[in-house]
């Protein structure tokens, strides 16, 4: 009787990690969604790269950028496009299947519970991409610009500090993964509900732009100096693996104990978000209606 209790358990807990067949859809409107806006904002991300890095203001970045010439304009790009491509088909399809298996393993949790356990568990899925961001910041470091030919190249030459060092910054990137998903998932519900109703395309891609370029432009800015000690713990090659709170400190110390310091870059970062989850959103939406509509 216990054996066949114990069966039937286990069977109820295969059942409910196994992905449904229509949840590739999800995966592959994220990915579609993140093509669409990396090479739309790849630029924009650059400048407000350079501005956290180095706290400059963004007219010397750009001059910057415009001095070494369109050849690196796009360097880096590749990380990132596989990177980001990924991560948000991560994103969108796994915060689906965890809704699914919330569904089933724990029914009389709150909804908003559900949810908010669901994206922050798929946010955490994310982070095993961090060694293409990570590579993605050695790129970006006009100091790395003749140490690292490219992405294969950077991921070649990591490779003599040993497994952990493509994992540095790690503890920022969990914090921001998983906190932020929950509020975006969270807000992007609320907001979208209580935007008006759009008969013709147009309008519904134009609700869904506003949507997602407000969730993400508010989430973006409140996790701005997460990402910017991140990219500091990044951009070491070798030596020491400091925490994120002694990290924290030594951005701090760097930038005169200034805290508006400490958001230099910030209006480019909540443009480029407000454009880039304005696309990420618009054109999940619009790929996840294309996939999903029946066929005549």
């Amino acid at each position: 009787m216990a054996s066949s209790r114990n069966e039937h358990r286990k069977e109820h807990f295969l059942d409910a990690y196994k992905i449904p067949h229509p949840e590739w859809r999800e995966f592959v409107c994220g990915w579609g969604a993140a093509f669409i806006n990396i090479t739309v904002t790849f630029p924009i991300n650059k400048v407000m790269f350079r501005q956290m890095l180095y706290g400059m203001h963004t007219k010397n970045a750009y001059i910057q950028l415009k001095a070494e010439g369109f050849h690196f304009l796009y360097r880096g790009i590749l990380p990132p496009l596989c990177q980001k491509t990924i991560s948000v088909s991560i994103m969108f399809g796994m915060y689906n299947h965890y809704q699914q298996v919330l569904n089933s393993m724990v029914p009389q949790w709150n909804t908003h519970l559900k949810n908010s356990t669901a994206a922050a568990a798929a946010g955490l899925t994310e982070a095993v991409l961090a060694p293409f961001e990570r590579v993605q910041m050695l790129l970006q470091d006009n100091h790395f610009n003749q140490r690292f030919r490219n992405t294969a190249h950077a991921f070649a030459e990591l490779r003599q500090y040993g497994f952990r060092e493509y994992y540095r910054g790690l503890t920022p990137i969990l914090l921001r993964n998983s906190v932020s998903n929950a509020l975006f998932f969270t807000l992007r519900e609320e907001i979208s509900h209580r935007m008006p109703s759009q008969d013709h395309w147009t309008g519904k891609l134009l609700s869904d732009f506003c949507c997602g370029a407000m969730v993400g432009a508010f989430i973006s800015t409140v996790f701005y100096p997460v990402n910017v000690v991140k990219s500091h713990m990044q951009c070491t090659v070798g030596g020491p693996f400091n925490s994120l709170w002694k990290a924290s400190r030594i951005v701090y110390e760097e930038r005169e104990r200034s805290l508006r310091k400490m958001f230099f870059g910030v209006h480019i970062n909540y443009t480029r978000a407000l454009i880039s989850w304005g696309i990420i959103n618009a054109s999940y939406e619009m790929l996840r209606n294309l996939l999903t509509k029946p066929p005549h």
